[in-house]
């Protein structure tokens, strides 16, 4: 199975990409970090006590993204498809069962750090270099509409977000084995991907 990693800051477009390279294979699921984040009472009060939450590891759901990644890469199936509900911190569960995976793309905050941890490095990772204000922009909208938050908020959830990212990967390397491609807004993404899986 051909592993597809896609990395970048809050609104930089890791799940249009992931959405535009699905409708060009076959076979394909991508599994979003943004839909496995802890859920509970615990979430609940540590997203209004801890500043940044939603970009912190402590908010990652490791353990139930791993069960899934590893279920998908050994049987080449997949169950569940899980969407998280920011408004009431918590995952939803849906019966959608996909068969003959061939190609699996992890897209989120947390894509690079889990990448880190494997230990076949033959994998495509793919890291996202859009300006902050493009980013912003596009978080804006998204947080207003679908996570409740006001202006004033989202701008300063974003601001955060874009600090802790480029902090905890000042200074991290894709290992040389690694096939990496950098996607900027001026990236001809069609020719890209032919690049990609010629």
């Amino acid at each position: 199975m051909k592993l597809i990693f896609i990395s970048g800051p809050s609104g930089s477009g890791k799940t249009t990409l992931s959405n535009q390279i699905i409708e060009k294979i076959k076979n394909g699921i991508v599994l979003s970090t943004d839909n496995y984040y802890k859920s509970g009472l615990i979430s609940k009060l540590l997203s209004k006590m801890v500043e940044g939450y939603f970009d912190r590891s402590i908010s990652f759901n490791y353990k139930q993204f791993k069960k899934d990644f590893n279920f998908i890469l050994k049987n080449g199936i997949s169950i569940y498809e899980r969407t998280y509900n920011f408004k009431k911190k918590k995952i939803n569960n849906f019966l959608n069962e996909k068969k003959n995976i061939n190609f699996l793309i992890i897209e989120g905050i947390f894509a690079k750090k889990f990448s880190g941890k494997l230990n076949n490095k033959n994998y495509i990772f793919i890291e996202l270099k859009i300006n902050k204000y493009d980013c912003m922009k596009r978080v804006l909208q998204r947080d207003i509409k679908e996570r409740g938050k006001t202006k004033k908020q989202a701008e300063a959830d974003f601001l955060k977000s874009w600090d802790i990212y480029y902090d905890k990967f000042k200074y991290k390397n894709i290992k040389n084995n690694v096939n990496e491609f950098i996607f900027t807004k001026n990236t001809n993404i069609d020719q890209m991907l032919k690049k990609i899986f010629e």
